[in-house]
């Protein structure tokens, strides 16, 4: 098993990044929207580029109701004009001061790097945001390396 290493002050930068909200329905269908998402680069002429990035925001809605949004977002080679719904286009994120960890394990154990972010940020009063982004780096089977990225609100 191997250990999962935080660190309190990482930038994660993304270039020419299309993004897609999941909607309810959608969140099921996972890789599917996945695949739609590089299909729909490549239409546009351009390549996807590195790992599938999965952004993921906890909020109380209107209803003082916990809620979710996850967005999923891949780069591409060149930056898309004219991009269409449900689609966005940003030709830079960069989110500065967040915690980070490495995870390497099995997929359902993923959680132990929020987690530890968590604890981290608890035992050293550092307040998050709320959101993370996971990018996911490798997968063969149900193992996988993800970077998990949690901004800071400091």
């Amino acid at each position: 098993m191997s250990k999962i290493n935080v660190q309190i002050n990482k930038t994660l930068k993304l270039s020419n990044v299309m993004i897609k909200k999941l909607q309810d329905d959608e969140i099921e269908k996972f890789q599917l929207e996945v695949g739609k998402i590089q299909n729909y680069i490549k239409a546009k002429g351009a390549m996807p580029v590195g790992p599938l990035i999965q952004h993921t925001n906890v909020f109380v809605n209107g209803s003082g109701e916990l809620d979710m949004e996850i967005k999923l977002l891949l780069q591409s080679n060149n930056f898309i004009h004219n991009i269409e719904p449900p689609y966005q286009m940003e030709s830079l994120i960069r989110v500065k001061n967040c915690m980070y960890a490495r995870f390497q394990g099995e997929e359902s154990n993923l959680k132990f790097a929020y987690d530890k972010i968590n604890l981290i940020a608890f035992e050293e009063d550092i307040q998050l945001k709320g959101d993370s982004y996971t990018v996911f780096v490798d997968q063969q089977d149900d193992f996988i390396i993800a970077d998990v990225f949690m901004e800071r609100a400091d």
